[in-house]
């Protein structure tokens, strides 16, 4: 595994994270935000010990998903594991509706303070590395957020914070204003961004290039479509992912060409379409770590290859040269 550092921050980071989205909901479990494809605590284990395995110490989840049962079956294997608290990198996310009630989401004072709290006794864990605003709030001014952040790293329960998908200009917003006021600065960015969806190659990525921010891309694999033949047999996920089929429904007459022009390189180099994706990503400048989920066994080989591939300039025009601009995608 190789390590870089996050942004322009000390932390050392691994360069594939696993993200745990699909991890913690038992089966019937009906809470909100569980996915239909979500594994059982039994089933999640494994995916942990095997990311621990490859050199993995970067671990994604969030408050809201499967209405907090990811971070519970995180946060109990990392402790029953034994893994020392140092040596891994807890990301977790706020924002997201976790009760039906008027303050049950957002980002205002009164739930962050809340729902960091929620999350530090389901993580079963005294800080979190980093503590990421999952979208941006609209009801809430970005001056009172951005110092309950400043306020929970003083009061030590934070190391960094960062953001998740929003406009260029709403994140510049937001280093400005940390900065005016002394406030605790963003350090990185998760983003949607994969080979079928670049818009954030216009705006958001050069500036967080500009200003020191590391790239974590979610969705590196646009949601498995970049994992496997356009006409290949459906998946569970790709049954079920509501979220997912809607983003990209408009787009599929490009993303086809696309993912077929993935197919042929996967079938030229004998590398799994993963891996090159994830290959073409890792090349990009200012992407220090694309988060990833696993389901099976595989995904976490295919994901941890891409270390080892070195896509050459020829193949990486190839790759790009489908490519037709899209909609914007991932900000609600």
């Amino acid at each position: 595994m190789d390590y870089v550092n996050l942004g322009k921050t000390g932390l050392k980071v691994s360069r594939i994270c696993l993200g745990c989205m699909s991890d913690g909901a038992p089966i019937g479990d009906l809470k909100p935000g569980r996915q239909a494809w979500a594994l059982d605590e039994q089933q999640s284990d494994p995916f942990f010990r095997q990311a621990l395995d490859h050199g993995i110490n970067f671990f994604d989840t969030a408050n809201v998903y499967s209405g907090g049962a990811s971070e519970e079956v995180l946060g109990r294997f990392l402790r029953k594991a034994g893994v020392p608290r140092e040596s891994v990198v807890i990301a977790t996310k706020v924002n997201g509706l976790m009760r039906d009630e008027p303050n049950g989401k957002g980002l205002s004072r009164k739930e962050i303070f809340h729902e960091l709290d929620e999350s530090l006794r389901r993580l079963q864990t005294d800080f979190v590395d980093l503590y990421q605003i999952h979208r941006w709030d609209y009801e809430t001014p970005i001056e009172e957020t951005l110092e309950a952040l400043h306020d929970v790293v003083k009061a030590g329960k934070v190391r960094y914070i960062g953001a998740s998908s929003m406009y260029s200009w709403q994140f510049a917003k937001a280093l400005y204003l940390a900065d005016l006021h002394g406030w605790t600065r963003f350090v990185s960015m998760q983003n949607h961004y994969n080979l079928i969806y670049r818009e954030e190659e216009r705006e958001m990525i050069p500036l967080c290039r500009a200003e020191g921010i590391g790239l974590i891309p979610w969705s590196p694999l646009a949601r498995g479509r970049l994992a496997r033949p356009w006409q290949s047999e459906q998946t569970k996920r790709g049954e079920t992912d509501v979220f997912g089929n809607r983003m990209y429904a408009k787009t599929e007459e490009t993303d086809r060409k696309v993912v077929d022009r993935l197919a042929d390189l996967s079938k030229k180099r004998g590398n799994a379409q993963a891996t090159l994706a994830l290959a073409w990503m890792l090349a990009k400048p200012g992407v220090d770590s694309p988060i990833v989920g696993a389901t099976k066994p595989h995904h976490l080989d295919d994901s941890v290859a891409a270390l080892d591939v070195k896509l050459t300039p020829e193949e990486i025009a190839s790759l790009e040269e489908p490519y037709a601009p899209h909609p914007v995608l991932g900000f609600s």
